[in-house]
C-alpha cells in the first residue's frame, strides 16, 4: 500500500467500454504534490469507487493506492489505481504548503501513452 497527499489540479473525462467480463469504467484524476519540488501524479479509481470518492478541481487530498506494472508487446504500461481517497484536510494534520508557491503551468512535455482501447489489451 501506497499513500500521497496533493491537490487535484486535472479530471480527465471518464472512459468507459466492454470487456469480458462486461462493461466497465474508469476515471483518471492528476494532482500535484506539495514536496519542495512538487510531483504530478496521474491515478485512476475504476467502477464504483468514482461515485464513492467524488472530486473537483483544487480539492486537498490524501489517496491510497497500488502501482502495477504489465508488459504488452514489448513495452511496458505502469497503473497507479486508487483504492481509497480522503479529504486531506480531514485525514492528516501536518502542514501543506500554499499551492500558489509552485508553478502548475503546463510547460512539461506529455509523456502520457495514448488511452488504449480494450481490443488493445491482452488480459
Amino acid at each position: 500500500m501506497m499513500e500521497t497527499t496533493g491537490k487535484v489540479i486535472q479530471l480527465l473525462a471518464e472512459q468507459t467500454g466492454e470487456g469480458r467480463n462486461g462493461k466497465w469504467r474508469k476515471r483518471e484524476y492528476v494532482i500535484e504534490t506539495s514536496e519542495q519540488y512538487p510531483k504530478k501524479i496521474c491515478f485512476n479509481l475504476w467502477g464504483d469507487k468514482i461515485d464513492q470518492f467524488p472530486m473537483k478541481e483544487g480539492d486537498s487530498v490524501k489517496v491510497s493506492f497500488d502501482i502495477e506494472s504489465r508488459e504488452f508487446n514489448g513495452r511496458w504500461y505502469t497503473d497507479v489505481k486508487a483504492w481509497k481517497v480522503e479529504n486531506a484536510s480531514k485525514s492528516s494534520s501536518s502542514s501543506q504548503q500554499p499551492a500558489e508557491q509552485f508553478d502548475s503551468s503546463n510547460d512539461a512535455p506529455d509523456f502520457s501513452a495514448p488511452p488504449l482501447t480494450e481490443d488493445d489489451l491482452p488480459f
